[in-house]
This record gives C-alpha cells, sequence and structure tokens, in this order.
C-alpha cells in the first residue's frame, strides 16, 4: 500500500482586496472525504501543514445550508474529532522528504491562497515529486498551492500542464465574491497552466500524467478515487 503526503494550509484568514481579514481554513468536507476515502483503499495518510500548526476548519463548510444538511455536518465532525490526535500533530512541511511518499494531496478552502501559494518548503515537495513522477492531487483551491513550484529559473514547474480548478465563476457567485484578492484559476493560466473547467459545483478531475486535479468540494470523492487508481496501476 502507498504512503500518501496531506498537505493542509495553516492559515485561519485571508487578507481580502478591500484589506479586511475573512476567517478560512480548510475546507471539512474536502478534507474529510478525501482522507477517508485513502484509507478505506489502505493506504497511509500523513497529514503536514506549515510550521506543523494545527490545521483551523472553515466554519462556514461546517454551516448546513454549505455541507448538505445537518446529517452531513454531524458526519464531517465525527470524523474530524476522530482524527484529532493526527490534526493536532501534523508534520512540519520543512522537514518533509518528498521521497518518502507516493503521492502528494492537497486539499482546498480559501487557506492555501494565504499561505501555500508561496510555501518554498511545498514548492520544494512539489518540484520533487513532479520530477520523480510521484503522483500530485489538488483539488479545489488546493491547485493555488502549485504556485509555489518555481524552480531556481523562475520556471513554474507545471507549466503546459492540463489542471482544473476552482472556478473565477464559481468564486464569484459562491465564493468570496467580488472582494476575492486574487482569483487561482487567473493566476495558474497566467503562469502557463491549461486550465479546464466542468460544470460549476459539479464534480470534475482532470488527470495529466502524474498530475490529477478536483474542480470544487463536489469533486472530493472522485479526486480520492482516481489517485487510487493511479497508484494501482
Amino acid at each position: 500500500m502507498a504512503k500518501i503526503l496531506m498537505v493542509v494550509s495553516a492559515a485561519d484568514s485571508l487578507t481580502m482586496k478591500d484589506g479586511s481579514q475573512h476567517p478560512t481554513g480548510v475546507w471539512a468536507e474536502e478534507l474529510v472525504v478525501s482522507h477517508r476515502t485513502l484509507l478505506g483503499a489502505g493506504h497511509t495518510v500523513h497529514i503536514a501543514s506549515p510550521g506543523g500548526v494545527k490545521p483551523t476548519f472553515d466554519q462556514v463548510s461546517l454551516a448546513p445550508e454549505m455541507a448538505g444538511g445537518q446529517e452531513k455536518v454531524d458526519e464531517f465532525r465525527e470524523y474530524i474529532t476522530s482524527i484529532d490526535d493526527e490534526l493536532s500533530a501534523p508534520l512540519v512541511l520543512a522537514e518533509v522528504d518528498a521521497a518518502n511518499y507516493d503521492a502528494v494531496v492537497l486539499p482546498g478552502g480559501h487557506g492555501p491562497m494565504a499561505d501555500l501559494f508561496q510555501n518554498e518548503d511545498l514548492g520544494r515537495i512539489l518540484i520533487a515529486a513532479n520530477d520523480s513522477g510521484r503522483i500530485i492531487a489538488p483539488f479545489c483551491h488546493g491547485p493555488a498551492g502549485l504556485l509555489s513550484a518555481v524552480d531556481g529559473n523562475g520556471r513554474f514547474a507545471f507549466e503546459g500542464r492540463r489542471m482544473t480548478v476552482f472556478t473565477n465563476k464559481e468564486e464569484l457567485s459562491g465564493g468570496t465574491g467580488e472582494n476575492t484578492p486574487w482569483f487561482v484559476e487567473t493566476a495558474l493560466q497566467e503562469q502557463g497552466a491549461v486550465v479546464e473547467l466542468g460544470a460549476d459545483w459539479s464534480s470534475f478531475v482532470v488527470r495529466d500524467g502524474n498530475l490529477i486535479s478536483g474542480q470544487n468540494p463536489q469533486s472530493s470523492h472522485d479526486l480520492a478515487l482516481a489517485v487510487i487508481n493511479a497508484l494501482a496501476e
């Protein structure tokens, strides 16, 4: 069975376009569904964050109207509680060696837009994983973390690669709206990524070799299944 590194944001707020602070963190559904699905397939999952900080869950992601009802909220909270020991003591990202893992998974929430997008340790891990053909699987806002993967010559490691991400339309209609400080879809395109988009708020997964990406929270399960299938090849 494979060893999977799940990199999560340590941020609990995002500075908005108007300078205000917007509470944020990890999107509950994305971590819960992907983590549970990967474990259920028999794989080992290690959680890591910048500084080894316990991740904050975006409270909006635990609101019934966003999670799909109170039953889902209860399900997510129960699972989060069940892995609290791991969440309370993540690996320190700076101490992680990509060679120890078969895949790197990056769930979203707006947190990656605050810290992972320019985290040098994540960049090092992603470049090493990509160079060795290991699976890299970001989804929703997780692809913001890919922006950290810039080599010594300033070249984006994923230039020309096909991927998907939480869309500008989704951000404007159901994310942080017009006050969003920057759009991940646009930023990836500006760095040379080939961004493919599915229907808003519907599961959509894109695979380009070792790079597997998902568009939104609805893609969490299918993204994890795609990782499992890729690891089985």
